[in-house]
């Protein structure tokens, strides 16, 4: 799994990246947290989840102007990575006529 350097300076710990992919059961995580990645998956993965439940405690633990800068932050990264992915790059390589890559100072 890719780590976020930004992630890691902002509190995400090694034990949370392990608990990722069980956020939702997981202990590692806030109920906030699991919210919001709850609504990362709706995004990313299933858009059926984001039903009124969803949208209920999305409402508790945001404000409407949190909701859209998440959603958008989402957005934009999906949209990144399928990008990234659709030009062939993988993490830390270069493009041919290009002297940076994805991840300065490697390659």
């Amino acid at each position: 799994m890719q780590k976020s350097v930004q992630a890691g300076r902002q509190g995400l710990t090694e034990a949370q990246y392990d608990e990722l992919l069980n956020f939702a059961t997981s202990e590692k995580f806030s109920e906030r947290e699991k919210v919001a990645l709850a609504y990362t998956s709706a995004v990313v993965w299933n858009a059926e989840i984001a039903g009124d439940a969803l949208w209920e405690q999305l409402h508790r633990h945001f404000t409407v102007p949190e909701l859209v800068e998440l959603g958008f932050f989402i957005a934009l990264t999906l949209g990144q990575q399928r990008w990234i992915k659709t030009l062939g790059i993988g993490h830390g390589e270069l493009l041919g006529d290009a002297a940076a890559g994805l991840a300065p100072g490697r390659g």
